[in-house]
């Protein structure tokens, strides 16, 4: 199976076919190094950035694990009735769909998915030579105490925990070393790989080895500027928290204090650095392996994740906080080190590696390749539209605007950030009068680019 590239003389020339090594990252939000946060320890991500294409306006579909991963990999929207909520299954919204992996599959490669690629395990087992998951005692923790608590309230225990253990102790320091002996195993086959790990922090329970606690000194770890839920923000656009209050030491309502805030914004950057290191490992032996020349290396965050912003955490809105994802690609013949403001959509990786692979992609897919935005061109398409129960939201130059429609499509409420002078989001604009051309465009632009998907009830 042949693929062809351009040469610098325009000749081509016949070379393997590229591996992928497919890096998913369960609530992971664009707070890193390479993206601006110097206070965040993420080396290998920053690395990894270095050695290829970071996307600085990369949006989620869905701001929930499953509807995401769904859409992700079958290069689908989400609509009213497909890709609705956390435990989406493919198999159920679109069981004919042929999906990223399946397609890869169906082109000679060898799939594996390694932790948490689809929300459930099973989900599309048709598309993989191999599906696993790490055991690990309930909800990841490691601390004896923390595992009991867990057991007697039902896979809840504490919202963090810091312990003095190896990282293997955790699911993701599994993952790391179960996608190390894969490429082992993998580069004495002559098979082109598409290989796919899971990463689960830094979802909650914000848990981590010491190590990574001890990163960050708690006094120089600040509350959002954006710790507020201002008047003229629809009340329909925050939420409860209601994940993060299924865990045992937080309270069941109300707002949390600004010491708790604190403490559980030191979990998420622990949580950070650990998963980051374990990319790390799996990264460097990429190299050590020899493997790196001829693979394509896709790291995404499902989703944004909000660490206090508006007074929320957890994702679950259409805020910049929960829709804004890391996204970086690294590939072989694509310039280093380059950081695009392009706007993309994590449906467009599916086309995006298709193409680089020399796969034809299927008719229906919804994304857009980026390939040509990687190679120092520009596309049509400069928006990104996400979606989160009944508000449906589009990113358009410098707008965030967001409706709350019926099931006919009418909209009942509204909300319109300019980013560019209002980056926190704390001023709605779509009730000003002087923004009502701007609501009326991007309403326009949001209902025409979702196409059928926004009144199609199938």
């Amino acid at each position: 199976m042949p693929l062809l590239f351009s040469s610098c003389d325009t000749k081509q020339k016949e070379v393997s076919p590229p591996n992928i090594l497919f890096i998913a990252v369960d609530d992971l939000r664009p707070e890193l190094n390479t993206y601006g946060a110097s206070y965040i320890q993420s080396p290998n991500i920053d690395s990894l950035a270095e050695e290829g294409v970071q996307f600085n306006r990369a949006y989620c579909n869905f701001a929930s694990c499953g509807a995401s991963r769904a859409s992700v990999l079958t290069g689908l929207r989400p609509t009213r009735n497909r890709f609705i909520s956390y435990n989406t299954k493919k198999d159920i919204d679109v069981p004919k769909a042929v999906s990223l992996p399946l397609i890869f599959k169906k082109n000679g490669y060898k799939t594996i998915s390694n932790g948490k690629v689809y929300h459930h395990m099973m989900d599309d087992k048709m598309a993989w030579d191999e599906i696993w998951r790490p055991p690990s005692a309930p909800m990841d923790y490691a601390l004896k105490n923390n595992i009991e608590l867990a057991q007697r309230k039902g896979l809840r225990g504490p919202a963090y925990e810091k312990a003095n253990v190896p990282d293997s102790t955790y699911r993701d320091g599994k993952i790391a070393l179960k996608g190390i002996r894969d490429l082992k195993k993998l580069k004495k086959e002559k098979q082109p790989f598409f290989l796919a790990l899971g990463f689960v922090k830094p979802h909650l329970p914000f848990n981590a080895p010491n190590k990574y606690w001890d990163l960050y000194d708690p006094k120089k770890i600040n509350l959002p500027d954006n710790f507020v839920q201002p008047p003229s923000t629809p009340k329909k656009a925050f939420h409860t928290s209601g994940e993060l209050r299924k865990y045992h030491d937080i309270p069941p309502k109300g707002h949390f204090s600004d010491e708790l805030s604190l403490q559980l914004i030191h979990g998420y950057y622990a949580a950070v650095s650990y998963v980051d290191a374990q990319i790390g490992k799996v990264l460097n032996s990429l190299e050590r392996l020899g493997l790196a020349e001829n693979t394509i290396v896709v790291l995404w965050g499902d989703h944004g994740y909000n660490l206090g912003d508006h007074k929320l955490f957890c994702k679950h809105s259409t805020f910049e906080s929960s829709l804004h994802v890391p996204l970086l690609i690294k590939a072989p013949q694509i310039k280093k080190g380059q950081k695009l403001n392009h706007i993309v959509e994590l449906i467009d990786i599916y086309p995006t590696l298709c193409e680089m692979a020399g796969i034809k992609s299927p008719e229906k897919l919804a994304g857009e390749s980026m390939l040509t935005l990687m190679q120092g061109n520009t596309r049509q398409k400069d928006y990104a539209i996400s979606k989160f129960n009944e508000a449906v939201a589009i990113v358009n130059d410098d707008f965030l605007y967001t409706e709350w429609t019926d099931n006919s499509g009418h909209p009942y409420e509204r909300m319109l950030f300019d980013h560019s002078t209002d980056p926190l989001e704390i001023d709605n604009l779509a009730e000003k009068e002087k923004y009502q051309k701007t609501v009326e465009e991007l309403s326009s632009a949001l209902h025409s680019n979702w196409g059928d998907d926004y009144l199609n009830l199938k």
